[in-house]
């Protein structure tokens, strides 16, 4: 029970206003792919690493980003007639 515990306590929780922080500046920033170092440049306030880390696999876990080998692209969309047409479109 005690290394459940402990295990938990070394996995950084970020708090909800870092990851607005993360995804605003992810959303608006000037460049299409970012990569860590230019997106932690960007934050108004510093963020831990491993804070960001887990940021940033949350935000891919939700279909927000794609981390590829170049940086981090914001992908979500709240275009209605986007998602109209990817439903509507051809499959090829």
């Amino acid at each position: 029970m005690t290394e459940a515990l402990s295990s938990n306590k070394s996995r950084p929780s970020p708090t909800l206003n870092t990851i607005l922080m993360v995804e605003d500046a992810l959303k608006n920033g000037l460049d299409s792919v970012v990569t860590i170092t230019e997106l932690k440049k960007m934050l108004p306030r510093q963020v831990n690493h491993n804070t960001l880390m887990v940021i940033l696999n949350y935000l891919e876990q939700g279909n927000k980003i794609v981390v590829g080998l170049k940086g981090i692209t914001w992908i979500h969309s709240r275009n209605k007639n986007l998602k109209k047409a990817v439903v509507q479109g051809l499959k090829l």
